[in-house]
């Protein structure tokens, strides 16, 4: 893990406004990373960050009790609240769903959950009833992130686990649909490329400035939309070494672009002055 380069990037982020840091999700490759990779990473950005704005890092695996030690160890670590992926490949029906949650709220009474839902990844989508019944049995169930293009889902989900419940967007484009409907903000890749623009969407829509907040939106819109270009983090690494933050490498199976790819996002990260100018010149 190149130690370096993950604080060169929570540096970037936090200076450039963000609200908040979340180390662990889908961007940061956990699926192939041990557990202790996994808790070194936590512990890199709870000490980069220094209490500057809030920490949730993802602790969610396909075994249990793989989850329950690295939830167990973000919130000894320091950190705010953990985001827990719904679990992924096995496909569980809504019991499990219910009692996986459960075992994990159970486990840290005190501290703030975010369920990760991603029905695209995990194959299995958390249903907003049994959301509902989390929230009720477990006041520590705080929040969910939303990644899907299901806008019904969010209507539901607010009915059943009420109107206070925090909602971010996981799927960059629809930030701000989903903040019309009432979620909070957004837990987004596009703000390692500009956090800046990312944050300030999110401030306008939360004061009301829709007219402000739409701007932004379409100015984000390529880059939100690039991001998916190829599998995530693909364009996003890719983007970003050019930026001399990080070498681009993933883990397998994982790898690199198509050329065509690469020369869209080239183009891509010109529009956004995100090259350095000898890049922009080659």
């Amino acid at each position: 893990m190149d130690e370096e380069a993950l604080r060169r990037l929570v540096e970037r982020v936090v200076q450039g406004g963000s609200h908040g840091v979340s180390v662990g999700g889908t961007t940061g490759e956990p699926g192939t990373q041990t557990l202790e990779e996994r808790k070194r990473a936590i512990e890199i950005v709870l000490d980069q960050v220094a209490g500057r704005v809030p920490v949730i890092p993802g602790t969610g695996a396909l075994r249990l009790e793989e989850t329950l030690e690295l939830t167990r160890f973000a919130k000894e670590a320091g950190a705010q609240g953990a985001m827990v992926i719904v679990p992924y490949y096995v496909k569980p029906n809504q019991e499990g769903l219910y009692r996986y949650f459960a075992e994990v709220a159970r486990a840290v009474p005190d501290f703030p959950l975010l369920i990760y839902n991603i029905p695209g990844r995990a194959g299995v989508e958390i249903a907003p009833k049994t959301v509902g019944r989390l929230r009720r049995d477990f006041p520590n169930i705080v929040g969910l992130k939303h990644s899907s293009k299901d806008l019904e889902y969010l209507s539901h989900l607010f009915l059943e686990a009420g109107r206070d419940f925090l909602v971010f967007c996981g799927l960059e484009s629809l930030t701000l649909p989903m903040m019309s409907l009432g979620a909070v903000g957004t837990i987004a890749a596009t703000a390692n490329w500009l956090p800046k623009e990312v944050a300030l969407l999110c401030e306008k829509a939360l004061a009301g400035d829709y007219q402000g907040a739409r701007e932004l939106h379409f100015h984000l819109l390529e880059a939100n939309e690039a991001i998916f270009w190829d599998t995530n983090p693909i364009p996003l690494k890719t983007v970003l070494s050019w930026m001399g933050l990080l070498e681009k490498e993933w883990r397998p199976p994982l790898g690199p672009t198509t050329p065509e790819v690469e020369e869209r996002l080239r183009r891509m990260a010109e529009r956004y002055g995100l090259l350095p100018k000898e890049k922009e010149a080659a």
